[in-house]
């Protein structure tokens, strides 16, 4: 197997700090690697769309989270792992294209929940075919059981 940047880079590590360990960085620095090759590979799918990564993220959890597809910010956030400052602007791009709406709450007026609009459920539909069979195209080089076991191993490093 030919080499990559990642065994370049531990070359060069090993030949400058012989005491250094790299075990660690030949799977960490793949997988830091892929994330970055994965995320602009997803953000060129979803980009005829008209979605960032982020907003698709946000679609996406409304949707996967069944009728009537509302949540707070605060859920939203948990499950997309972003600041709050970044949630507040995508949240605001996605009401301006009319894909979700913002309601406060009966309970709590300090509270606004936010719905996945129609024209919002129809986008998510279509996007997350194209996100999924994108995502899939990564792991069609590896046999179904090996990609179950990949899955586990990546699953144990979080």
């Amino acid at each position: 197997m030919k080499g990559d940047l990642i065994d370049q880079l531990i070359s060069e590590w090993v030949e400058e700090r012989v005491d250094l360990d790299t075990s660690g960085m030949a799977i960490v620095g793949r997988i830091i690697r892929l994330g970055h090759l994965m995320s602009s590979s997803a953000s060129e799918v979803l980009k005829p769309h008209g979605l960032s990564y982020t907003e698709f993220d946000i679609l996406a959890t409304l949707r996967r989270k069944g009728s009537p597809y509302r949540l707070t910010p605060t859920q939203l956030s948990k499950t997309t792992l972003l600041t709050s400052g970044a949630m507040t602007a995508a949240l605001n791009r996605l009401e301006k294209k009319e894909l979700i709406s913002r309601q406060h709450s009966d309970t709590d007026l300090r509270s606004r929940s936010v719905t996945l609009d129609k024209k919002g459920i129809l986008l998510i539909e279509v996007a997350a075919v194209d996100r999924f069979e994108e995502a899939s195209s990564w792991t069609t080089a590896i046999s179904k059981e090996t990609q179950f076991k990949f899955a586990k191993l990546l699953k144990s490093l979080g």
